[in-house]
């Protein structure tokens, strides 16, 4: 028996003092920011535990490395690596862009059933933003990760395939407005009740454990009205009929207003708020996107379907200096099994040339450790950056921003961040 292995136990997480954990290297710059954060992490262990926790590291392979030795693009000993030990940790991996192979990051998440997306959102002081006020932006964006566009289910332009849809749109049900049918490329956006359910039920739930005010539905139902309305609908659902007591919801608020009156919808609103219950609000997906930027307190967690989590995320990560700082995971909260990763691409233009920013790989593991129950490293980590981004000290694609910036490489902002942790 593997004694190395995290296990799920009665639906809690048993996490053993030596943790395997498999990774991936990463194409491009991949090979530069996962040593460092391997690197940082170790040191994070040994800062905070003195020995008696470690993460014993095994590599696994994916990606154009993976392709260039074997063959094989997703080995399956990789996703069996992933499969056993529950969780890992990925750098960047290349996808084709309009031909080749469907991205590897989704085939992961499908394949393992990592259903919700998880972006936290924060501002580093130091860091440069484009935000006169981005020390208000403090939002964690829950995405659903297995449905919408990103199911992969779509047909080219001219293919047998794409006229025998349209053939069956036209005459099976209907529909008449494609407007140039014969040139058209199809695709199909599925979203679904369970779907939508267990993504906003994993993020009522991380609401409340945390203590955080709101969360908020953002859809397009207005345009989309069965899928994305659908996901708004059931998204209310579960929230009204499996956390009454602990959430006031603002679909019953307007119900009520309309019935008794703004005064009683009001009243109600002001003792939820009293006795703290978390605030369930949606948004149109356009006019969430420019909120964010007008006043970003109004937000704090984020459930959304697929393909608006995706530009959500990065949007958000740009008003706090990038997605160079913005962690990620993918996250299947009743198997237990989680991937986390670096939100950025492999930037070919700057590989090998020790200059890329490690940071969201390494607070991508810091995110993995708060995962496990490890708080104490992941805290010495995010104290430690906090301090290097204070100090002015960055890779360069912060530092040339910053009004005090001093340039490191790869390797020497790993280290400026072991010190940082070493004095803490």
């Amino acid at each position: 028996m593997d004694n190395s292995k995290l296990k799920i136990i009665n639906g809690r997480l048993t996490v053993p003092d030596r943790l395997t954990v498999p990774y991936i290297t990463g194409d491009g710059i991949g090979s530069e920011i996962t040593p460092a954060c391997r690197e940082a992490v170790d040191a994070a262990l040994l800062k905070a535990y003195r020995g008696t926790r470690s993460v014993n590291w095994i590599e696994v392979q994916a990606g154009e490395k993976s392709f260039r030795e074997n063959g094989e693009w997703l080995p399956c000993a990789t996703l069996d690596a992933f499969n056993g030990y529950l969780i890992g940790i990925k750098g960047p991996l290349t996808t084709p862009v309009g031909q080749g192979i469907r991205s590897i990051n989704v085939a992961l998440r499908q394949m393992l059933d990592l259903y919700v997306c998880l972006r936290p959102v924060r501002w580093f002081k130091g860091v440069s933003s484009p935000l006169k006020e981005p020390q208000k932006v403090n939002m964690t964006v829950f995405r659903e990760n297995t449905e919408d566009i990103y199911a992969g289910i779509e047909w080219d332009r001219g293919t047998p395939e794409a006229k025998k849809f349209l053939d069956f749109l036209r005459d099976e049900m209907g529909v008449t407005k494609i407007r140039f049918p014969e040139s058209s490329a199809f695709g199909v956006k599925p979203v679904s009740e369970e779907g939508t359910k267990r993504l906003v039920r994993a993020a009522i739930r991380y609401t409340l454990a945390h203590q955080l005010p709101s969360l908020t539905f953002v859809h397009k139902g207005n345009i989309m009205k069965f899928t994305e309305g659908g996901f708004n609908r059931w998204a209310y659902e579960v929230a009204e009929q499996e956390f009454g007591d602990s959430i006031f919801s603002m679909r019953l608020y307007r119900q009520t207003a309309l019935t008794c009156g703004t005064e009683i919808a009001g009243q109600m609103l002001q003792e939820a708020k009293r006795k703290k219950k978390v605030i369930i609000k949606d948004v149109i997906a356009d006019a969430f996107l420019q909120n964010t930027l007008l006043h970003p307190e109004d937000y704090s967690v984020i459930a959304t379907p697929n393909l608006n989590g995706d530009y959500i995320s990065d949007l958000l990560a740009a008003t706090v200096g990038g997605i160079g700082i913005s962690p990620g995971a993918n996250i299947n909260y009743l198997t237990g099994h989680a991937v986390f990763e670096a939100t950025h691409g492999t930037a070919p233009d700057i590989a090998g040339e020790n200059r890329a920013n490690p940071s969201s790989l390494i607070l991508s593991a810091a995110m993995m450790l708060e995962y496990i129950g490890w708080n104490e490293a992941a805290t010495l980590i995010i104290r430690a950056m906090e301090r290097c981004f204070t100090e002015g000290n960055a890779t360069a694609d912060l530092s040339s921003f910053m009004p005090d910036g001093k340039y490191l490489t790869t390797s020497r902002f790993r280290q400026a961040l072991i010190e940082n942790m070493n004095n803490l």
